[in-house]
């Protein structure tokens, strides 16, 4: 199929003059409006006006230019099907052959401004519905709805003396409806989020593709990385390629690491559970901890700092083998101690922030949507029920400690003591059984109870009875938090008392599945 005419319409100018002098070498017809109009110009280019082409003015700010049955029927009409071609010889219409454009930057502007009306403004109008009639009729319309296809394009046309394949044409079709998609997306998206509806009727997701994985969680499933953010801002700064089950651990650790305190968490995590979580003003002492509550568990697993990572603790990384390591940025000198460790995964974390979006899980034929869980306490979110206060220290041991419960799989039970983890259990079906895990860990390194140091633990649901609490209590732990509301709630600040420990309630429950 030979191109006679071309329609092109851009808000993003970039590498255009490569692509019209490609099509001017084939004596391809210019038409466009507004600024790509001027910028066509401007590069020294023959070009007719659409205002010219329809006899119809651009009107309403610009808000109505390509929208005109002239454009729109050059487009549509089948060049094989005669009763067309006499319907646009009869109106004296011309044909389009190839239509070039991209979107208002709608989701850029919705990131940069609060303006209600700057944002409606940057709403597409002519370009989407450009895209979808030259989408439609791909058998005889080429459509060019993204800047890094214009490489492909050119190929093409070089190839085929003038022309592309309707393979082509096909690809770009499917192409150019996912990007109109992706732009309507963002839009309902958008209206969703003023409107505070946190349930829409509809779920539609708008996201781009970020890297196909060598499979899925096993070998034999495929898998990909996609974002609804253009700046994914996962920096890579060497190593192999991030894997699905890499992913699923990065995520994990920096749901604990940037809910903790600024400058001082370290947390490492092995298949999406934390191994060790640990505060500390000397990072070089907060990475040992982590490291030290389950070394055997840390063995390929996750590290994830939320402080920039020296020399000094590289040296402590390296003598241990893991996956990937996170960071606030790395200090030049710790670049190249990793250089020889080609493999390892380094990731700069400093201009990730937590997902503020809804949490989606696919299930039998639908997806489970809900808020995520990362919200930030303070003592306004406990209750303390027993008659034994705690004190500020044991308050913020305990804050740190559901923290930590929060993300681990449930039913989950956190040990803590002197602002780091020293049992987990996790995964299981009884609370009972996490109970006897988290002390079985903390016994194995020979963690007791000290007074300047108790022991504490975190539930991550309330206990339905005693049982758990009381094996807690005989392992040394003399302070629990739990979520409230079982029946036997009374039951439980009863035996609390009665054993003189400290107690207290969570407001919110944090199953993790």
């Amino acid at each position: 199929m030979k191109i006679k005419t071309a329609l092109i319409s851009v808000s993003n100018k970039s590498n255009l003059k490569k692509i019209l002098k490609v099509l001017k070498k084939y004596n391809i017809n210019f038409i466009s409006s507004g600024g790509t109009y001027k910028k066509i110009k401007s590069l020294k280019y023959k070009c007719k006006e659409v205002s010219d082409f329809t006899g119809f003015p651009e009107i309403f700010e610009g808000r109505v230019k390509t929208l005109h049955p002239k454009i729109h029927s050059g487009i549509l009409y089948k060049r094989s099907n005669k009763s067309h071609q006499k319907i646009l010889k009869k109106l004296q219409f011309q044909s389009i052959d190839l239509v070039i454009t991209n979107f208002y930057p709608f989701e850029k502007t919705v990131n940069e401004t609060a303006n209600h009306k700057k944002i409606i403004e940057n709403i597409d109008i002519g370009g989407p519905t450009l895209v979808r009639s030259a989408a439609k009729n791909y058998k005889d319309v080429v459509v060019i709805s993204r800047i890094d296809q214009y490489e492909h394009l050119i190929k093409q046309i070089n190839f085929y003396n003038g022309g592309t394949s309707l393979e082509f044409r096909s690809r770009m079709s499917r192409e150019a409806f996912g990007e109109t998609a992706s732009y309507d997306a963002n839009i309902y998206n958008y209206f969703n989020s003023i409107s505070k509806k946190n349930i829409p009727d509809k779920l539609i997701i708008g996201a781009e593709l970020i890297q196909k994985l060598r499979y899925g969680e096993n070998p034999h499933q495929y898998g990909a990385i996609y974002s609804g953010n253009k700046n994914f801002n996962l920096k890579k700064l060497q190593g192999k390629d991030l894997s699905y089950n890499n992913y699923n651990d990065i995520f994990a650790s920096l749901s604990i690491s940037k809910t903790l305190p600024k400058n001082k968490g370290t947390v490492i995590i092995k298949h999406a559970n934390p191994s060790g979580v640990s505060i500390e003003n000397d990072h070089l002492k907060s990475y040992l901890s982590a490291m030290n509550c389950d070394p055997i568990s840390a063995y390929g697993g996750v590290v994830s700092c939320n402080f920039k990572l020296s020399q000094k603790i590289a040296k402590e990384i390296v003598k241990n083998f893991y996956e990937v390591i996170i960071a606030n940025g790395f200090d030049q000198s710790v670049l190249t101690l990793f250089k020889n460790k080609k493999n390892l995964r380094l990731i700069d974390s400093s201009k990730i922030e937590l997902n503020k979006n809804k949490k989606i899980t696919s299930g039998i034929n639908s997806f489970l949507m809900q808020s995520t869980d990362n919200m930030f306490y303070n003592y306004k979110s406990y209750k303390i029920v027993s008659k034994i206060k705690p004190s500020r220290k044991i308050m913020d041991q305990l804050i740190f400690s559901l923290n930590v419960c929060r993300s681990v799989k449930s039913n989950a039970i956190v040990i803590t003591q002197n602002n780091k983890t020293v049992g987990i259990g996790s995964g299981q079906p009884s609370r009972l059984d996490s109970c006897e895990i988290a002390i079985r860990k903390m016994r194995k390194f020979k963690i007791k109870h000290n007074e300047k140091w108790p022991l504490v633990a975190a539930s991550d649901a309330f206990f339905p009875f005693v049982d758990g609490i009381e094996k807690l209590i005989q392992a040394g732990v003399r302070a629990i938090i739990q979520p409230y509301g079982s029946i036997r709630d009374k039951e439980v600040i009863k035996f609390a008392d009665k054993m003189g420990i400290v107690l207290v309630f969570s407001k919110t429950r944090h199953f993790n599945h």
